[in-house]
């Protein structure tokens, strides 16, 4: 085949990057972290809410991530939990429920870096002040007991997502201070959760041997698929936001694999979201 005998879009295509000049990592290479969006998630609920017809009302202060569903679906048959009448995201419910004097919203399956911080987004221009992320994980470090919780401290950005936010690096870290203080209002109420370092992966079904002993190595204890995302999200918007995974898993290598505990670790998993909620401040963004 010559050249005059190639398909039109292949011709089209070179012509393209010839054009565009399209680098070997065009994500990575990003150098205006510090520019305005020009597409706002204030804008695109604003707009949702007029086509939804719904009141232009604020989400609860404390908000969860549950990307399993399994506390979504607790909080909906144990604590009565109502869907709020003014969330307008297009791809997901908000339900919502009092406990101990304050309000809590919750969004579940919003699974993996790039629908998490689409959502965090969403929940942020609409009134949340704290957003707790509570997600499965699986064990890297040896001797991780199973059913367990893990405050991630950093997370490894082995996703796309974070280097939207900011420019590259290995970890995205929590805030300093919201970290140690969440940390100590969990550890006071007994609750058993450890700090941690996390690895987030866009591709949990490309968990290799060779890369798992290499995260040891690197002192990561466990694997996920949304923490990198949102600390990256949280430092580069300056917003209070904590992520805790619920260790349940060797990656199916492990007896009782996947098993979360009693009631999925639902119970468990609100004591920790209540008991951040208690520990910080009125305005959480002063504990950054």
């Amino acid at each position: 085949m010559n050249a005059h005998d190639r398909p039109a879009n292949l011709n089209l295509l070179d012509e393209c990057e010839d054009a565009l000049s399209v680098p070997q990592a065009p994500l990575i290479e990003r150098n205006d972290y510090g520019h305005p969006s020009v597409f706002l998630p204030e804008v695109m609920l604003h707009e949702a809410r007029k086509q939804k017809k719904l009141r232009d009302a604020p989400v609860p202060a404390i908000c969860l991530l549950d990307p399993d569903g399994d506390i979504t679906t607790y909080v909906q048959r144990e604590l009565r939990a109502s869907k709020s009448a003014s969330w307008a995201c297009f791809h997901t419910e908000l339900w919502e429920w009092d406990h101990a004097g304050r309000r809590f919203g919750i969004v579940g399956r919003a699974v993996g870096a790039s629908f998490a911080v689409l959502v965090a987004e969403q929940l942020f221009v609409s009134g949340c002040k704290l957003l707790v992320s509570i997600s499965s994980a699986g064990a890297i470090a040896d001797g991780l007991p199973k059913p367990s919780y893990v405050l991630v401290e950093r997370a490894l950005r082995d996703e796309g997502t974070s280097y939207h936010y900011l420019p590259p690096a290995p970890f995205a870290v929590a805030g300093t201070h919201l970290f140690a203080a969440a940390l100590d209002g969990i550890l006071a109420a007994g609750l058993p959760v450890i700090a941690g370092v996390s690895w987030t992966t866009d591709a949990p079904f490309r968990e290799t041997a060779q890369t798992i002993v290499e995260r040891q190595k690197q002192g990561v204890h466990i694997v996920e698929m949304e923490a990198a995302a949102l600390l990256a999200f949280a430092q580069a918007r300056n917003k209070p936001l904590l992520a805790v995974a619920h260790v349940t898993n060797a990656m199916g290598h492990g007896p009782d694999d996947f098993d979360k505990g009693d009631g999925h670790g639902a119970e468990t998993a609100l004591a920790i979201a209540s008991a951040i909620a208690n520990i910080l401040p009125v305005d959480p963004a002063s504990a950054l």
